[in-house]
């Protein structure tokens, strides 16, 4: 006699920015037989609980898998060459696991013998970790001046050395005022005696250029090679 379990996970409703379409409640259905994961959806639900719609998932698993032929490996990685879909079947229940494709496009398919709760939590997991390690890079801005201190330098290559080191961008300006844009030379220096401050941290990616009474100059973080 099996075993038959049906779950269904519900999520917070998922509001709908037309006017037209009604505010959906998104649940996850799974169903098992003797443990074993038989089918896994994704349904949409109305708000009152009528039925919208159904998004299959994105590995077909046991009696899912359409395919005649599968060339199957183990739960330890050894290949055990091309079945018929019976066959790997029966070798998945007998270790009371399931049977996952995992390259449905190959001819033939490939299918593996594996937990598929665990291998989605594994699959999720790299997920979050590979979301961390991406960084949006940021530019940020500096302003300096044609007569700056010595010392507001350094107070602000501090500021910047930070941006660097965090893998962001520095876009440095310094904006020539009134007679002040018959010292182009005096900001050039400026421009050079910030970019020494910093050279620990960062560098150079685009040399100071005039932008009408504007001067900037691109810095980016230094990178170990």
């Amino acid at each position: 006699m099996f075993e038959y379990e049906e779950e269904v996970i519900r999520f917070s409703p998922v509001r709908s920015e037309s006017p037209k379409r009604v505010n959906r409640v998104k649940c996850v259905k799974i169903l098992r037989v003797d443990k074993r994961i038989l089918h896994v959806s994704a349904l949409f639900f109305s708000d009152n609980f009528g039925r919208y719609g159904t998004i299959s998932k994105e590995n077909l698993i046991n009696e899912e898998i359409r395919d005649k032929e599968v060339r199957l490996i183990d739960t330890d990685g050894t290949m055990l060459g091309v079945m018929p879909i019976e066959k790997a079947l029966e070798l998945a229940n007998e270790k009371k696991l399931d049977l996952v494709n995992i390259s449905p496009n190959a001819k033939p398919a490939v299918c593996k013998i594996l937990d598929y709760g665990k291998y989605r939590y594994e699959l999720q997991k790299k997920e979050k970790e590979a979301k961390k390690k991406q960084k949006t890079t940021q530019v940020k801005e500096i302003r300096l001046s044609t007569f700056i201190e010595a010392h507001d330098i350094q107070v602000k290559a501090k500021t910047a050395s930070k941006f660097l080191a965090d893998g962001d961008k520095v876009k440095v300006g310094l904006r020539f005022r009134g007679r002040e844009r018959d010292y182009t030379s005096k900001g050039m220096d400026v421009m050079k005696a910030f970019a020494e401050a910093v050279s620990e941290v960062g560098v150079i990616e685009k040399k100071p250029v005039f932008e009408g009474r504007n001067l900037t100059m691109i810095l980016g973080p230094k990178t170990d090679k």
